[in-house]
């Protein structure tokens, strides 16, 4: 400031001319003649420095459209700067919609994010969901974890998605998790939307049993209607991320905290899944919704079971009550959960027989043998991760 004010003093002095002063104080005559005129305009007060910022910033968000952005936060408060983008993209067509981290600056100055903690994430492996490249092609099947209402009734989500579209067909509180409560509301989904052709859960009740069959009556039933059960590696729910990520988002949108009573959390359910399958955008589906990617399975749900039939050179045998069958004058055990049903006994190239259920493989009865040991499980080969589903 002093420099700048000597230099004025000097040239008003008429003792310099321009070119002479700016020699002097290492200036360009186009700096010098700047300082002249902001004090004879503004003073001392001129000759300080002045912001380099822009007065105008023509790609600035306009308060209408930051607006926009905050109500669709308030609306959905779980949803992050892409969800609301693509939602306002949607929206407001023809309207310049901010980038996305705009759109998380807006979110910040309002004091609308929270800094989550950085947790290790392990990679979701897409095997053996590899295979769903059409909708249909495998449903996903599982409990959330129960919790309780306000007025302690115990909440057990059963949810059922399309793991291809990740549309949530069903979400749905039951009484108990068991096989009497889950069969009506898969026959309810079956008759809605038709049936998948494998069916994907993990290897607790009523979805898997510790016998080496692996089977339950729930499971039974599906393959009497043409579906394969699928279920994953014990301890490795990362085979079934795309279904477990939906978890995460059901808890923050439903769970916590939780409704006054069961039906008034069945409610929430309801809404969530209106939602998340026609309003929610899909980060792994290009920002679009499930329902957007979902259609009907053509493989109608038939309202009564053709008895399961077998070739005419296998030999054929009904598991009695205690899940045994009768075989070469001895009790062959069998499964529990096949009470009542035929099995069809291939003969094996190399001695023994393959037993089957339907299409479903039991496992290998050796010559001579009096147990049937499971077949060895299909190695799975090692893939990309399943996309993060934000």
């Amino acid at each position: 400031m002093e420099e700048r004010l000597r230099f004025v003093e000097d040239f008003n002095s008429g003792d310099w001319d321009m070119a002479e002063l700016c020699r002097f104080y290492g200036v360009t005559r186009a700096t010098g003649y700047k300082w002249v005129d902001r004090q004879a305009a503004g003073g001392l007060e001129g000759l300080q420095d002045r912001s380099r910022a822009p007065r105008n910033h023509p790609n600035a968000v306009s308060s209408q459209m930051e607006d926009l952005v905050i109500g669709e936060r308030s609306q959905h408060p779980h949803w992050g700067a892409p969800k609301i983008r693509a939602r306002l993209m949607r929206d407001q067509p023809g309207s310049t919609i901010p980038a996305e981290s705009t759109i998380g600056e807006i979110l910040k100055r309002h004091g609308l994010t929270v800094n989550r903690k950085r947790r290790r994430t392990t990679r979701a492996a897409s095997q053996p969901l590899a295979h769903a490249g059409a909708p249909n092609d495998v449903w996903c099947v599982d409990f959330k974890g129960w919790f309780r209402t306000a007025d302690g009734s115990r909440i057990d989500p059963l949810t059922l998605s399309d793991a291809y579209s990740r549309f949530l067909l069903r979400c749905q509180a039951l009484k108990a998790a068991d096989a009497f409560h889950v069969q009506p509301v898969c026959a309810a989904a079956f008759r809605e939307y038709g049936l998948p052709v494998g069916l994907r859960s993990d290897n607790g009740a009523p979805f898997g049993s510790n016998g080496e069959s692996g089977l339950t009556r729930l499971t039974v039933w599906w393959i009497k209607l043409g579906i394969v059960p699928e279920h994953i590696t014990p301890g490795k729910p990362q085979e079934n991320g795309r279904h477990e990520r939906m978890h995460r988002t059901l808890k923050q949108e439903t769970a916590s905290p939780s409704a006054s009573h069961q039906r008034a959390q069945q409610q929430r359910f309801d809404q969530f899944r209106e939602e998340y399958n026609h309003q929610r955008p899909h980060e792994a589906l290009g920002q679009q919704t499930p329902a957007a990617h979902y259609h009907r399975s053509p493989r109608t749900y038939p309202e009564r079971l053709r008895e399961v039939e077998y070739c005419a050179d296998w030999e054929v045998r009904r598991v009695s009550v205690g899940g045994q069958m009768r075989w070469r004058g001895d009790n062959i055990f069998v499964a529990h959960a096949l009470e009542g049903e035929p099995v069809g006994l291939e003969p094996r190239a190399e001695g023994g027989w393959r037993v089957w259920f339907n299409f479903y493989e039991v496992g290998i009865l050796e010559a001579g043998a009096l147990r049937i040991r499971r077949p060895a499980p299909i190695q799975k080969e090692a893939t990309e991760g399943d996309d993060d589903l934000r």
